[in-house]
């Protein structure tokens, strides 16, 4: 009996093991279940689901997985999508041509007697006319447009000290003294010197051919004078026989009457001061004292030597009362000067030996 009860008691306390942990096992659901019942911490909630169709549940449906789909990573986006950005992005650059940089044209040996004329000039004035005839030389050589038109100015400056002036230098083959004898007439020492006597005036301030004294000593210039007119640049240049003086800028002949290329002379007797004029196409004559005279100051008739204008009559190199035609093509072929250069040329060209050579 006694072990019959303790087999009993045993029993007895092996049940209540086993519903006190069935109890232990029910309350941890319990309280589970009671804080836990969506896995996120939150209260549960009543969902209210609205009447909705199909369509609108396959819509929702396709919303959510574009919702829900993965984000891609940016850096994986820019490398995919690079190509195709810098197409859509980028600026179409054309290929710029390259622009050949324009050849150094200058010459070094025409370099070199530049820098030698300047050294002449500022040692003293003993080196005008070294200077000039270096400078002179230049010109004749092969060289770029900048070298030439430095050249050509220096030369410009220095004929206002031997030439347009009452200075003479030693050495200086272009221009002499000489000591007026009894008898001796401004004109005739001009015709010999092949010079017209108005420069011999102008350098040695006689304001009258008469007033010429014997015993007096007068600055000769040994001509001729010559000129090459550029249709090309409407430029006029001025040479003491081949010796460069100065350039003037020029009006020349219109389309189809283009001012005849080839040589030309100084026509004797055409050198005329404000010469009545008719126009050959209204035939209208102008005098010098109407308001709208075409022509300037001074007219110098030219004969047609060679070229094109062989035989050539009717054309001259005179002055403009209308200033804006100088460096165009505006006249019927003659050559047209500003009136103060105009009195000039006029002033040193002379009939029959001065040359005017007209070029493309």
């Amino acid at each position: 009996m006694a072990r019959y009860a303790r087999r009993r008691q045993g029993l007895t306390r092996n049940r209540m093991y086993m519903i006190s942990s069935l109890l232990i096992v029910v309350a941890i659901i319990a309280v589970r279940y009671a804080w836990h019942p969506s896995g996120e911490g939150e209260a549960p909630v009543q969902e209210v689901v609205p009447d909705v169709k199909l369509e609108d549940l396959e819509e929702v449906e396709k919303a959510e997985v574009v919702e829900r789909a993965p984000e891609p990573q940016p850096e994986k986006v820019v490398a995919r999508l690079a190509p195709k950005l810098a197409v859509e992005t980028e600026p179409v650059v054309k290929p710029r041509a390259v622009e050949p940089k324009p050849a150094d044209d200058s010459n070094p040996q025409a370099a070199e007697l530049i820098a030698e004329a300047i050294a002449s000039v500022n040692a003293g004035p003993g080196g005008v006319i070294e200077a000039r005839d270096r400078l002179n030389a230049v010109l004749q050589l092969p060289m770029g447009q900048k070298q030439r038109l430095f050249a050509q100015k220096r030369l410009s400056e220095l004929a206002d000290r031997w030439l347009f002036s009452r200075n003479v230098y030693a050495n200086d083959t272009l221009c002499s003294t000489y000591r007026v004898r009894r008898g001796d007439q401004l004109r005739i020492i001009a015709e010999r010197a092949r010079v017209p006597f108005e420069i011999l005036m102008e350098i040695n301030k006689i304001r009258r051919p008469e007033a010429l004294q014997a015993g007096q000593t007068i600055k000769i210039i040994q001509g001729p004078f010559h000129t090459t007119v550029h249709r090309s640049t409407f430029t006029m240049d001025l040479y003491l026989q081949n010796m460069y003086v100065r350039s003037f800028s020029v009006g020349l002949g219109k389309p189809g009457m283009e001012t005849p290329t080839g040589l030309w002379a100084v026509k004797l007797g055409g050198k005329l001061i404000a010469p009545t004029w008719t126009d050959p196409d209204t035939l209208r004559t102008y005098k010098a004292t109407d308001p709208d005279y075409p022509l300037g100051s001074r007219w110098i008739a030219l004969t047609g030597l060679e070229g094109a204008a062989k035989g050539r009559t009717g054309f001259a190199i005179h002055g403009t009362k209308d200033p804006d035609q100088i460096g165009t093509a505006g006249s019927r072929g003659c050559i047209r000067l500003h009136n103060g250069a105009a009195i000039l040329v006029y002033n040193l060209l002379v009939p029959t030996y001065s040359r005017v050579r007209v070029e493309p």
